[in-house]
C-alpha cells in the first residue's frame, strides 16, 4: 500500500482518530495478527468466531503502528461505528489516489463459474507488462476485495480483481470501491441460486460490474451466453463480445481436446475496422471448459493493448495457478488424481465430469467422488439428482456420493441405471478416504468436486500427498 499517515486513514475512513496523526503506515493492511509487519495497518474485524479486537495486543507487539477498530483498543487505533465498511472506504481512497498519481488499470471479473481461473491467467497476460497485483485464492468478497486493492502502490499497473456476488447489489458495493476499466462477465449460472432465487436475479446481480465501469471503460462479455451477452445494453461505452460463436470479437475457434483433457484453438481477433488475424494457442490447463476463461482473459488483456501474439504465447502452456482447481497430479502408483475440490455448482459439476469422461477414455477407469454443491435454493435436490443422472450417462465407472446433503447425486445415479456397486453413497470425508485406500488401482482417473464447505478438499490433499496446486 501507498505509505499514509494515520490522520489520511482516519480521514479516508470518517473515524475518530487515537494516535498521533503524523504516524506512518506503512507495511501491509492486514485481518490476521499473524501477518502484522513492521507499519502495519491491523483490521479488527468482528467474526463470527473470533473478534479480531482481541488480537490487537498480538498487532501491535508485531509492529502495526495504527489498528482500524470498532471500539478504542489498548494502543493506536482508529474507531468507526463498522469497521468492514470502512476497510472498503479506505481501498476506495487509496484507488482513487493510485489512479491520480500514475497508469494504473483496473480489470474486473466476474461470472458463476471461472472467475479464479480467468483472473490467473489475465496475471500471467498482464505480468509481463508490468507490475500487476492479482488476488490471493478466490479474495473476491467485501473483505478480500479491500485487500486486494490495498496491495497496490506507485509501481504497480494492473491491479486484476476478482468480484463476487451471493445477492442483488454486492457488485455495486464493489465497483464503488474499484471501478473497473475492463470488466469481464463469464457466465450466468446456478449458484447461490438458493440467495439470488432466480437466474434472472443472478443475471442482474452480475450486470452490476457492468453498469459500475469507470469513465471510458470497456464491457468484455462472453458472447456465448445469451444473459451476459444481453448485458451489453446496460453498458455505458464501448463492448468486447468474446466467446466461440462466429459474431464474436475474440473468438477461439478450431477448438481440439487432447487425452490428457487439455484444449487447444485458434485465437481470432477481429478489430474495428472488421480486419481478422489469428494465433494458436494450447492451453495447459485441464478442461475444455477453460477455453470460455482463456478466451475472456485474452479479449480483456487486447484491450489493454497486448499484442495478439504475445497473447497466444502467454497462454501457451498456463496452468492453474489457485489450490484445488482442475489440479492434476499422476501418482507413483499408476493414479490420477483431478482435485477440483475448492468449490462447485452445477455448471462446474459438469465440466468436471465432461472432462473425467474425457481424460478416462476407454482405457481407464474412471471415479468420481462428489459431494454437496450448496446455496442451490428449493432446486437443490432435483439438481443434484441431474448431475447424478449426468455421471451414469457418460459412463463414470464408479460413483462416489459424500454426504446427505449430496444424497440426490447418488438417487440420480440409480434412478439413471446404475446398479450394483457403481455409485455408493458414504458418511462423510473419512468415510470416502477409507473407500478409496482399499477401492483405487493403477489406471484409475479420480475426480474430486463439491462445494468448499463440504471439506471434501481434505481429501483433495491427501489423495495428491497433500501438494498444493
Amino acid at each position: 500500500m501507498i505509505e499514509l499517515t494515520a490522520a489520511q486513514v482516519a480521514a479516508a475512513t470518517s473515524g475518530r482518530l487515537v494516535a498521533d496523526p503524523d504516524a506512518a503506515v506503512s507495511g501491509a493492511v492486514v485481518v490476521d495478527s499473524r501477518e502484522v509487519q513492521d507499519g502495519s495497518l491491523f483490521v479488527a474485524l468482528p467474526g463470527e468466531h473470533v473478534d479480531g479486537h482481541d488480537f490487537v495486543p498480538a498487532a501491535i507487539e508485531a509492529g502495526a503502528t495504527l489498528v482500524l477498530a470498532a471500539r478504542e483498543v489498548e494502543g493506536p487505533c482508529v474507531v468507526v461505528d463498522d469497521v468492514q465498511a470502512a476497510l472498503g472506504e479506505l481501498a476506495r481512497y487509496v484507488l482513487a489516489e493510485l489512479r491520480r498519481r500514475g497508469p494504473l488499470r483496473v480489470v474486473g471479473v466476474t461470472g458463476s463459474v471461472g472467475k479464479t481461473t480467468t483472473k490467473d491467467l489475465l496475471g500471467a497476460l498482464l505480468r509481463p507488462e508490468g507490475p500487476a497485483v492479482v488476488p490471493v485464492g478466490s479474495f473476491n468478497n467485501e473483505i478480500g476485495l479491500p485487500l486486494t486493492v490495498l496491495r497496490a502502490d506507485e509501481a504497480t499497473r494492473t491491479l486484476v480483481l476478482e468480484m463476487g456476488a451471493s445477492g442483488i447489489g454486492h457488485l455495486t458495493y464493489l465497483t464503488r470501491i474499484a471501478p473497473p476499466d475492463v470488466a469481464v462477465v463469464l457466465r450466468v449460472g446456478a449458484a447461490h441460486l438458493g440467495e439470488f432465487g432466480g437466474i434472472e436475479a443472478v443475471a442482474e446481480a452480475k450486470s452490476e460490474i457492468v453498469t459500475g465501469l469507470a469513465p471510458d471503460g470497456v464491457a468484455v462479455l462472453n458472447a456465448d451466453d445469451f444473459r451476459v451477452a444481453a448485458m451489453s445494453e446496460k453498458a455505458p461505452g464501448k463492448v468486447v463480445r468474446c466467446g466461440t460463436i462466429p459474431s464474436a470479437d475474440v473468438r477461439a475457434e478450431s477448438i481440439r481436446v487432447d487425452a490428457g483433457g487439455r484444449a487447444s484453438f485458434t485465437l481470432r481477433l477481429r478489430d474495428e475496422h472488421g480486419d481478422e488475424r489469428r494465433a494458436p494457442v494450447r492451453l495447459g490447463l485441464v478442461g475444455e471448459h477453460h477455453v470460455t476463461n482463456a478466451v475472456a482473459a485474452a479479449a480483456a488483456a487486447l484491450c489493454l493493448g497486448v499484442g495478439l501474439e504475445d497473447v497466444a504465447q502467454r497462454l501457451t502452456g498456463t496452468v492453474a495457478a489457485s489450490p484445488h482447481r482442475m489440479h492434476v497430479v499422476d501418482r507413483a502408483d499408476g493414479v490420477t488424481i483431478v482435485d477440483d475440490s475448492y468449490n462447485a455448482n452445477p455448471d462446474s459439476m459438469r465440466a468436471a465430469l465432461r472432462t473425467l469422461a474425457v481424460m478416462s477414455g476407454r482405457e481407464r477407469r474412471s471415479v468420481a467422488v462428489l459431494g454437496e454443491m450448496r446455496e442451490l435454493g428449493p432446486e437443490s435436490r432435483a439438481i443434484h439428482d441431474e448431475i447424478g443422472r449426468l455421471a451414469v450417462r457418460l459412463n463414470i465407472k464408479l460413483l462416489i456420493v459424500v454426504g446427505l446433503g449430496a444424497q440426490g447425486l447418488h438417487d440420480g445415479a440409480v434412478q439413471e441405471g446404475s446398479w450394483g456397486e457403481e455409485t455408493v453413497l458414504v458418511d462423510d470425508v473419512e468415510a470416502a478416504s477409507e473407500l478409496l485406500r482399499t477401492e483405487l488401482r493403477p489406471g484409475d482417473v479420480v475426480l474430486v468436486k463439491a462445494s468448499n464447505g463440504s471439506g471434501l478438499w481434505r481429501l483433495g490433499d491427501e489423495l495428491v500427498g497433500g501438494t498444493d496446486a
